[in-house]
């Protein structure tokens, strides 16, 4: 691959941070990512937010499907990672306890 500069790989995420409203994101995504990568991507913030709401390894694997490697990862980012778990999680709990109470 060729080398790029730190501007270049800082695009993708100032594009991300251009996008305005949810279908916006999708669109994007969609058209960025496989249908398997953006489902990968789904299933983490899940695995995220039930590790962050103190939910144990068998009842998330139970809720999610996720395998046990994909929830140790996760696990493993939100205490040792650079963060980006600790900064999001917290501005998603209100749309997640929708979610929830609508499952």
């Amino acid at each position: 691959m060729k080398k790029t500069s730190k501007d270049q790989h800082d695009l993708l995420y100032k594009s991300i941070l251009k996008l305005e409203t949810v279908e916006e994101c999708k669109d994007f995504l969609q058209d960025l990512c496989t249908v398997a990568e953006l489902a990968a991507m789904e299933q983490r913030i899940e695995v995220a937010m039930y590790l962050y709401q103190g939910m144990i390894y068998n009842d998330i694997l139970e809720r999610t499907g996720a395998s046990s490697a994909t929830i140790s990862r996760v696990n493993r980012c939100l205490r040792y990672g650079q963060e980006g778990y600790q900064t999001l999680l917290p501005r998603l709990e209100d749309e997640w306890n929708k979610v929830q109470k609508e499952l």
